[in-house]
């Protein structure tokens, strides 16, 4: 099995273009400000810890956090099925394209048994 980080296609001028190597590319600068924010949302954690806030409270935010980082988790699964999924049934090898496939899917599979582990 091969794999290839970047699809060589043609542009809207019939030149060529290079598809981004992973789906999440195009969306890099959305997910980039997500993650700084849940960053700050666990510096603000560590922060309540050191005052000695309540635990309630903590664990409020932490569940925040751990949904905001499920949310970007979701997206990143949504992007590898939609790009790399998809990508891989376009080989042209029947052989190939199968086995390209069942590794993309595993992939994926074992993405979601680690999040919800």
């Amino acid at each position: 099995m091969s794999h290839v980080d970047l699809d060589i296609t043609t542009d809207a001028t019939g030149g060529p273009a290079v598809a981004p190597p992973h789906g999440y590319t195009s969306n890099k600068d959305a997910y980039l400000r997500r993650l700084k924010r849940i960053e700050g949302q666990v510096r603000g954690i560590a922060r309540m810890v050191e005052d000695d806030k309540y635990c309630i409270d903590i664990l409020t935010q932490v569940a925040a956090a751990t949904k905001a980082l499920h949310a970007v988790s979701l997206g990143l699964v949504e992007e590898h099925i939609g790009h790399c999924v998809v990508g891989a049934a376009s080989e042209p090898d029947p052989e190939a394209r199968a086995e390209q496939i069942d590794a993309k899917v595993k992939e994926a599979t074992d993405a979601i048994g680690r999040l919800l582990r």
